[in-house]
């Protein structure tokens, strides 16, 4: 376990699931979505056989709660010929906002990833972007997010 600044940031384990689910499904309410996420779909992608995803929790010093999660996965850029890594989510029960685990979260992240992380803010999320700024990062300007979920419902198949 890593201390940052008074808070404390460890790889995510087996037993961290269910909290890791449940604020990813908060993190999804707050922003208007839903998710599919259940705890068997989590565990199988970060501790299964061949895991695709990652995830770091801040844990609260005094009960050992876990509090935040910040969810990757490794990315590489061919411009920069350098490895990063993407932030797919990044959520601190809002009672512990403002301590220092968003923070901290994201510092884990950086020296994880050799200083490069990227991630999405979906617009009109206003205090996510003020908090992001706040470490100095900026929005990749002139670049859209795409995806595309083949065999979804209107979705054509490649050909």
């Amino acid at each position: 376990m890593r201390t940052v600044a008074g808070v404390s940031v460890r790889p995510a384990r087996p037993d961290d699931v269910d909290p890791i689910v449940g604020m990813l499904r908060a993190l999804a309410a707050d922003q208007g979505d839903e998710t599919r996420i259940d705890a068997a779909a989590l565990r199988d992608a970060a501790f299964g056989d061949s895991p695709v995803a990652f995830a770091d929790v801040a844990v609260d010093d005094g009960t050992g709660e876990v509090v935040g999660v910040a969810l990757w996965f490794p990315t590489f850029s061919s411009y920069l010929a350098r490895a990063g890594v993407y932030l797919q989510d990044l959520y601190v029960l809002p009672e512990h906002r403002a301590a220092g685990h968003g923070r901290a979260l994201m510092s884990e992240l950086a020296a994880r990833a050799g200083g490069r992380v990227e991630w999405s803010v979906v617009d009109g999320n206003d205090a996510a972007t003020a908090f992001y700024r706040s470490l100095g990062a900026h929005p990749h300007e002139g670049w859209t997010t795409w995806h595309w979920l083949p065999g979804e419902a209107g979705q054509r198949p490649a050909s």
